[in-house]
């Protein structure tokens, strides 16, 4: 039996029909006064609603907006968001200019967390993704976005009695999200068509908007596809390989063709973690099929125009498939690709055979090759990942190895509660969100006053507690608890005591049950009545991850305890609402990753813009923004060779900080009941993060540092029938053809250096035979610096050499002046590189050290 199939919608009268304008583009969900504007509507419903607007509007009774189409209050209020959004969104859209020329940036990500409504994120670096289109819509950039439409997204978690995760996935109603199906010019719905190896895998393209930025989503359920291929954008994060492949192929090559499908040709990509990386295969294919470029032409555009953020410095983390599943599906796609397969399997393998991949592709690797701009996200993580992946520039000092860093940063109107966004309006004037990093504004924190600032914190605190009392009571309600349990989670916590929270990803790095090192301890923290501790936990656990689970259920067990049970809860099923509820009311937030494996973290940035104390091991982000004025670090930032070592004595630290620090300080009022050198630290906190830890400042820094150049490299590469281009194929070319007959000699000095005072300098000489390279194609560089006390540089400075003269053959002289600055102990040596900019982050494997080094 076949069924037509079509939708009621409400009826919306004249003078409120922006309701719908507003629910179809999620930028409502980041501004305070849309919000209320759905909220005042039907405050019970529009919770009950999972705060989506499509949702909320079509339970809305006709009568009732009938009724708000005749109030004078409610249209004024509609008539202000209105031109706000048309002033931040429509006026603001990027006019095919700037940046980038008159094309856009891509950005490729498999997760994208925006708002608790659209569930197809599941943890941080989703939320970052979203964070990251926010500020881009906020900054005006020329930016479209690509990812996969999960009809089911990431799983439900729920615990049964014993307090082990169980896993539950919920159908996503695409007709009650925000999107528009892109249609081609014939009207129809625009279709993707990649062959795979048992068939063609279809793909339709959805439109969702996030300010001015259009993200568009890719979704292989639709009729025409078989049941298994209609699975794969189904849920996130799969466990089965193949179908994790398929997602990922999808989203980098099938996610680049429905750019170009749609008339978009970005200048710029910016590939967010490995899963993205087939978008350069993707981008490759286009120039070669579409442009009639070369191959090593269209590499010469394809890296110099590609950014790589790495966010894993776990090793196991970093994805990689087995070569023998991806050339099966390289060849079936061969014909469109026009790219041997083999070939995309070495651009995910080290150079070095003996570098291990033998039999896999790296997402990383294959990540890192088509990119001439690569980032960690935070500074430790850039030190943490070119200690990983120094073996892919083999010869280059670790300093050298080119992944820096961009620090994540969080967007702040997201994440900030509604009771300090009001404060930080009057008293750091209406504006203050669009340079919140300004020194002025930064100043102004402090004139906000201190019980105003302590009551705001007071009310979010007493907020959270009723929310997680009614999670708590509808988690034991779905288990079946009993009657006494049931009554009992209506009364966890106290609204007006010191509150700690810890809620992420449950992997065994992160070490939640870092607290429960010492039970006894933990209890008498918990028991103590007159300076009373509060902690709530939350976060989900791989599916696959026993481990991850056995941390949450000891947790849950724990919390049964007598004397802990109304202070210690622990929340299911942790998503956007109720990270965003915790953040805002929560004293301290606690993090206790085991250095150096969390690459930044963003849940403390958030906690802090709101006040939050930050309690952390100095790992990730931390890093950067510890400082006694917002916060406690645990330990030093030492790193144990045993890791049950590291967790011993940072256990204890907690402990310590915990008793003598943390929990006296919250209750030090000698000012009436305001803890004043606590308030004093909240301020320091929202400053720090406010200062240095914004998306604002985030996708700024890619904007300077690495889009703007791209966009030109992809003018200049462009330009002549690809003229520059094809002269650096060339280059290329010759480097590789020749480079094995440069030699450097060992270098001298022209006066003694063994003993030097500040103030005295030295020349230093070497001679080069360069073959049949020019010296105008090989750089001859001095690498000098401190060392430590193996005699290793560990702060290089590397300068360009003079050339003194030639001295025929192919050989040349060259020399530099060092000067003596400060004390220490240092040393020198010389070594030859290509020249120039356009070489430094390709993997060409060319660079020689003095007397062979």
């Amino acid at each position: 039996m076949k069924l037509e199939l079509f939708s009621v919608l409400p009826s919306m009268p004249a003078g409120i029909q922006f309701l719908e304008t507003l629910a179809s583009n999620m930028w409502w969900s980041w501004n305070p006064d849309a919000i209320e504007l759905f909220r005042r509507i039907d405050p019970h419903l529009w919770r009950s609603s999972g705060h989506s607007p499509q949702v909320f509007l079509n339970r809305v009774p006709q009568k009732r907006l009938e009724a708000l189409s005749l109030e004078e209050g409610f249209l004024r209020h509609v008539d202000e968001v209105k031109a706000k959004f048309e002033q931040e969104v429509i006026k603001r859209k990027p006019r095919n200019g700037g940046v980038c020329g008159e094309k856009c940036i891509a950005y490729f990500s498999l997760e994208y967390g925006i708002h608790e409504s659209l569930r197809i994120y599941s943890g941080g670096l989703g939320v970052l993704a979203g964070d990251h289109l926010k500020a881009a819509s906020d900054l005006s950039l020329p930016m479209a976005a690509v990812g996969l439409l999960y009809r089911q997204g990431h799983y439900q978690q729920h615990l049964d009695r014993n307090g082990w995760q169980q896993e539950q996935y919920m159908e996503n109603d695409v007709h009650l999200l925000p999107l528009q199906q892109v249609t081609g010019s014939n009207g129809e719905p625009l279709v993707i068509s990649l062959p795979i190896p048992d068939g063609n895998m279809l793909a339709v393209i959805w439109r969702l908007n996030v300010g001015s930025v259009p993200l568009f989503l890719l979704d292989t359920n639709i009729p025409d596809n078989r049941p298994d291929i209609r699975e794969i954008t189904a849920k996130l994060y799969v466990v089965d390989r193949q179908t994790r492949l398929r997602q990922e192929i999808l989203l980098g090559i099938g996610g680049y063709k429905a750019l170009t499908a749609m008339g978009l040709e970005p200048s710029v990509c910016h590939i967010n973690e490995g899963h993205a990386a087939f978008l350069s295969v993707g981008r490759l294919s286009h120039m070669l099929k579409e442009r009639g470029l070369d191959l090593p032409a269209a590499i010469e555009i394809v890296q110099r125009t590609t950014v790589f953020t790495t966010h894993t410095p776990v090793p196991a983390g970093n994805e990689t498939f087995p070569a023998d599943l991806v050339i099966s599906h390289m060849n079936a796609m061969q014909g469109e690709l026009g790219i041997d397969p083999h070939t995309i399997v070495k651009w995910g393998q080290p150079d070095d055979p003996n570098a291990g991949y033998h039999n896999e592709l790296s997402m990383t690797i294959l990540g890192l090759r088509m990119a001439f701009y690569s980032n960690g996200v935070s500074k430790l993580h850039g030190k943490v990942a070119r200690a990983m992946w120094k073996h892919l520039w083999p010869g280059k000092p670790e300093d050298e190895v080119p992944i820096g860093h961009v620090t994540n940063g969080i967007h702040v109107p997201s994440w900030l509660s509604p009771d300090n966004m009001a404060l930080f309006r009057r008293y750091m004037g209406p504006d203050w969100c669009t340079h919140p990093a300004s020194p002025d504004l930064l100043n102004m924190v402090n004139q906000i006053p201190d019980e105003e600032l302590w009551h705001a914190h007071e009310l979010r605190r007493s907020h959270m507690v009723r929310s997680v009392r009614e999670w708590m009571e509808d988690q034991y309600s779905a288990r079946n608890a009993t009657r006494a349990d049931v009554a009992q989670a209506k009364s966890v916590l106290d609204p007006e005591c010191l509150t700690i929270g810890f809620a992420r990803r449950f992997a065994s790095y992160k070490r939640a049950s870092l607290l429960l090192s010492d039970p006894d301890r933990f209890k008498a923290i918990l028991s103590n009545n007159e300076r009373p501790v509060q902690f709530i936990f939350a976060g989900k656990a791989h599916p696959a991850d026993d481990h991850g689970k056995a941390i949450i259920r000891q947790i849950v067990q724990f919390a049964t305890h007598s004397g802990v049970r109304r202070r210690l809860v622990f929340l299911e099923n942790y998503n956007i609402e109720i990270a965003r509820t915790l953040i805002q009311g929560v004293d301290v937030w606690m993090n206790t990753p085991r250095r150096p494996h969390e690459a930044s973290g963003t849940s403390g940035m958030k906690a802090a813009v709101n006040g939050g104390l930050h309690l952390s091991t100095l790992d990730g982000w931390w890093c950067e923004g510890y400082s006694r004025d917002c916060g406690w670090a645990i330990g030093d930032g030492e790193v144990y060779d045993d890791p049950e070592h590291q967790d011993s004595v940072e256990a204890q630290a907690l402990y310590n900080l915990l008793e003598n620090d943390v929990i006296p300080k919250f209750y030090d009022r000698q000012v009436g009941d305001l803890p004043a050198t606590w308030v004093k630290m909240m301020k320091g906190s929202i400053r720090m993060a406010l200062g240095h830890f914004t998306s604002h400042r985030m996708v700024a820094e890619y904007r300077e540092r690495f889009y703007t150049e791209a966009a030109q490299h992809n003018k200049e590469l462009n330009a002549n029938s690809a003229a520059t281009a094809r002269a650096l194929v060339k280059q290329r070319e010759r480097l590789s053809a020749f480079w094995k007959d440069v030699r450097v000699s060992a270098p001298t000095a022209d006066r003694p250096v063994s003993l030097l005072h500040v103030g005295d300098s030295f020349t230093v000489r070497t001679s080069a035979v360069l073959g049949s390279l020019t010296p105008d194609e090989v750089d001859i560089e001095v690498y000098h610096g401190p060392v430590d006390s193996k005699n290793r540089i560990v702060q290089s400075s590397v300068q360009k050499m003079k050339l003194a003269k030639e001295t025929g053959g192919g050989t040349y002289e060259y020399e530099h002046r060092i000067d003596c600055e400060h004390t220490g102990r240092y040393a020198f040596t010389c070594r030859a590189s290509p020249a120039g900019r356009d070489w430094k982050s390709m993997m060409l494997g060319l660079i020689t050290w003095s007397d062979g080094e």
